[in-house]
């Protein structure tokens, strides 16, 4: 009776490790797909706040259904048609539906008020606007300001492409945290 039941227990055994194994997969494939995701940036344009190669975790999911992209955040979405790119952008919002955006003289201005920048080494070299941004668009700028694809090359970015928001960075171990808006 016991060897019977040997290839019956065996089996059983490896059924349910491929259960397990198609479960984790299925959820880890819903969590990174729809909830969060670890992502590495691949250029510069968001310099000094993020480095090359850092990594970031991003929230695919709450920020949809629970709150709402402030300026400030820092995005990861799909670049319009007119940015002559494929692969996915990460660069913070500067302004808002309904805002009034300006640079002249090197300083960035929303609704004629100067944005306090720290995180921005070397200010805007050119002037730009001003333009009032539409309904369902943000306007996003790199940190990197003179190295940066952005809305000032491409123009305004419509929300439903934005795939999520940073919420830290993981990688490199050293500079682990939040990052700065």
């Amino acid at each position: 009776m016991g060897d019977s039941e040997s290839p019956k227990s065996t089996m059983r055994f490896l059924l349910e490790l491929v259960e397990i194994v198609l479960i984790a997969f299925a959820l880890s494939w819903v969590l990174r797909t729809y909830v969060i995701e670890a992502r590495k940036v691949p250029t510069g344009s968001m310099l000094p706040t993020i480095q090359l190669e850092d990594r970031v975790i991003v929230d695919k999911f709450f920020f949809k259904h629970f709150d709402h992209i402030s300026p400030g955040d820092i995005i990861v979405f799909h670049p319009p048609p007119s940015a002559h790119s494929t692969e996915d952008f990460i660069k913070r919002v500067v302004g808002v539906a309904g805002d009034k955006l300006e640079i002249r003289n090197h300083t960035t201005y929303v609704n004629d008020q100067p944005l306090y920048e720290p995180y921005v080494v070397d200010k805007s070299k050119n002037d730009f606007g001003p333009i009032d941004i539409p309904e369902n668009t943000v306007f996003v700028m790199g940190d990197n300001r003179n190295n940066s694809a952005d809305s000032r090359e491409w123009g305004f970015l419509p929300t439903q492409n934005i795939t999520g928001r940073t919420l830290f960075r993981y990688w490199p171990m050293d500079h682990i945290g939040a990052l700065a808006r």
